[in-house]
């Protein structure tokens, strides 16, 4: 499965990429605002994340920039990851929303893009609402989500990411994907969605 934005090409991760994503989740500033992702991150975390088979109905996905002629980017560079993962509640199964975003791309508008890629995909899978979570001192992701039409549940909890070493408070966000609500158009600013179980080791 694959989706192409204006700018990036979202894909499956493929074996080889683990270099690539090594140095993206390797970055400290990074991984601390994902909960599943170990700490110290190497070689063999990002080797396991780039060989895992992907879901049909909880994606994820590379965000990628696409090979092109005469374009100002590295062919084909990583740019960061999103997708779903399957979330237990005491009323049944939810699909939780997760992205993160490599530093040097930050505040390219690239997670907000992405998204909107993603969510426009996700109805045709069965998906009708879903959930996303970001740590309170984390306000550029807050703010991507509600770009992408997620609103703020009033629900807050201790959240820990290895990254961090001690628990933090984390807001949890909640869309409605048959409301058509597209979000904020205002400006953009990235950051990296803190709870993402799809990237347990990435």
């Amino acid at each position: 499965m694959f989706v192409r934005s204006q700018n990036l090409f979202l894909r499956p991760a493929w074996p080889e990429d683990w270099a690539a994503i090594l140095g993206a989740v390797g970055d400290e500033a990074v991984a601390r605002n994902l909960r599943s992702v170990p700490w110290p991150y190497g070689e063999a975390e990002a080797r396991w994340f780039a060989s895992q088979p992907q879901d049909p109905h909880y994606p994820h996905f590379l965000i990628t920039l696409p090979k092109g002629p005469g374009g100002d980017h590295p062919g084909g560079a990583l740019v960061g990851c999103i997708g779903l993962t399957r979330r237990q509640e005491p009323e049944g199964a939810t699909a939780e929303f997760g992205y993160w975003i490599a530093r040097s791309y930050w505040n390219r508008g690239y997670a907000t893009e992405a998204g909107r890629a993603l969510l426009g995909l996700l109805p045709v899978l069965g998906h009708r609402q879903l959930v996303a979570c970001c740590f309170r001192d984390n306000p550029a992701s807050a703010r991507v989500l509600r770009k992408l039409g997620f609103h703020p549940t009033g629900q807050m909890a201790l959240r820990t990411a290895p990254a961090r070493g001690e628990p933090a408070p984390a807001a949890t966000f909640a869309i409605d994907l048959q409301l058509g609500d597209g979000g904020d158009t205002g400006g953009d600013s990235e950051g990296n969605v803190a709870d993402m179980a799809a990237l347990r080791a990435a």
